[in-house]
């Protein structure tokens, strides 16, 4: 089953419908987790299917997870207790890998979305995509290369914490930012010309869906929400390297996007 790459970019047939049907657990590491995301990640976990399974483990006795309490109600997510019984040892850690697994094979989940900055989940993780499910990542830039790397996509959570408001505001601005604000450094640069360069005809034009695709293939962390955008269209738009066209759908009233990588006069 494909990504869908980013949410940002018009679907082709009924493959958005069969992806936005996915079937996926979201196994929630309280302990490195913040309370203020909950709302932006589901609704991320939406644009990629639907959260048939909503778990969050850690001590509930604990104070330190008091802040959590509130939400769980409010987003139908079940708490998992787990004792700490000794000092210095993550047993939230061991029952999350435990119930992933008996999932694994107990439930038709297309997908697992996991959410911690922990790099105990690396292997979990990697066993999951052995298992052909599609992981989704979720956790702070802070989270170890290792378990960002071997997620089919990861998002980054400082992204998530905005308010509806704040991101509308943010959205206007990235939207209208000129070219000659928006610097990007030659490694992102040099990733977005290969995808490109893999989809284009011969005259040279990439579609923007396949690009995205190509770039989640390649970068599991990259999102231009990131950079400040909300799309990746736009992400292109403000590179001077790249040139945009749209052109009208062959079967339907919309537009499609495509990319150039720009040719010297």
């Amino acid at each position: 089953m494909p990504l869908l790459p980013f949410g940002n970019f018009a679907s082709q047939g009924n493959q958005s419908s069969e992806i936005s049907q996915a079937k996926l657990a979201v196994l929630i590491d309280a302990d490195n987790t913040q309370p203020a995301i909950i709302e932006g990640l589901l609704n991320e976990v939406a644009k990629y299917g639907i959260a048939s399974v909503k778990r969050i483990y850690g001590d509930w006795t604990s104070t330190n997870l008091r802040s959590w309490k509130d939400r769980l109600l409010e987003y139908a997510i079940q708490p998992i207790q787990q004792f700490s019984y000794t000092t210095g040892k993550n047993a939230t850690d061991s029952a999350m890998i435990i119930d992933a697994m008996d999932l694994l094979y107990s439930e038709k989940l297309d997908g697992f979305c996991i959410v911690s900055s922990d790099s105990d989940f690396t292997r979990l993780a990697a066993r999951l995509r052995e298992s052909g499910r599609i992981v989704y990542g979720f956790g702070e830039k802070k989270t170890p290369r290792a378990f960002v790397s071997v997620c089919d996509k990861f998002i980054y959570t400082e992204i998530l914490k905005e308010s509806p408001e704040e991101s509308e505001d943010e959205d206007a601005k990235s939207v209208a930012k000129p070219k000659k604000d928006f610097k990007v450094d030659r490694k992102i640069l040099k990733l977005l010309h290969d995808a490109v360069d893999d989809l284009a005809e011969e005259s040279g034009w990439a579609y923007l869906g396949g690009v995205g695709q190509k770039i989640n293939n390649r970068s599991a962390d990259f999102d231009p929400r990131n950079y400040g955008f909300k799309k990746l269209g736009d992400m292109f738009r403000a590179i001077p390297q790249f040139e945009t066209e749209e052109r009208p759908q062959a079967n339907g009233t919309g537009r499609q996007v495509y990319i150039r990588w720009k040719r010297k006069r």
